[in-house]
């Protein structure tokens, strides 16, 4: 019978009591603070900066609270340096304040690449089928004194050029051949 007494008790009542009162507030504190933190009912809708340079396209997503980040860059030459190739998540997409947009942009210079073994070590058609498939612009042919149609050398902007140094891809490649 003891036990009943503790049970009906006020003092255990009035602690429950607390309890339950605390936890219904704390409920309600932590879903309206997630509601202010995750922007619940925001949208803004992702204006289109593919085409602009970088600081217009930055000032644009500025003015909306979005934030430009820029995580890659491609090379197109016939487009100026700076512009915004690709964006991420596009033009019209809704998302709230704070989002960062990613951006892709026309890099400033060509990419080079490393030129391949082929100077004394390949005819000539195995060199332009080489160079073209790797991307490189292959200028006029310079002949000299050898076999007929085997590379002696390659010529870059004048000067000639060894295995494994890198050249931009729209520089022409003069080949040295017998």
């Amino acid at each position: 019978m003891d036990w009943k007494r503790k049970l009906l008790s006020p003092v255990i009542w009035g602690n429950l009591t607390a309890m339950a009162l605390v936890t219904v507030l704390l409920v309600i504190g932590v879903w309206m603070w997630l509601g202010k933190y995750t922007h619940h009912g925001e949208e803004i809708e992702v204006p289109n900066v593919v085409g602009q340079l970088i600081g217009d396209a930055e000032y644009t997503l500025e003015k909306l609270e979005l934030e430009a980040v820029v995580v890659d860059s491609t090379y197109d030459r016939s487009k100026p340096s700076g512009t915004i190739m690709v964006q991420l998540p596009k033009a019209g997409a809704k998302v709230k304040s704070g989002r960062e947009i990613y951006l892709t942009i026309n890099s400033k210079q060509s990419p080079s690449i490393a030129l391949p073994d082929i100077a004394d070590n390949c005819s000539l058609r195995e060199a332009q089928d080489r160079l073209r498939q790797l991307g490189f612009r292959l200028g006029p042919i310079e002949y000299k004194e050898g076999d007929k149609d085997w590379v002696y050398g390659v010529k870059c902007q004048g000067r000639t050029v060894m295995t494994g140094e890198r050249i931009p891809t729209d520089a022409p490649i003069t080949l040295v051949v017998g």
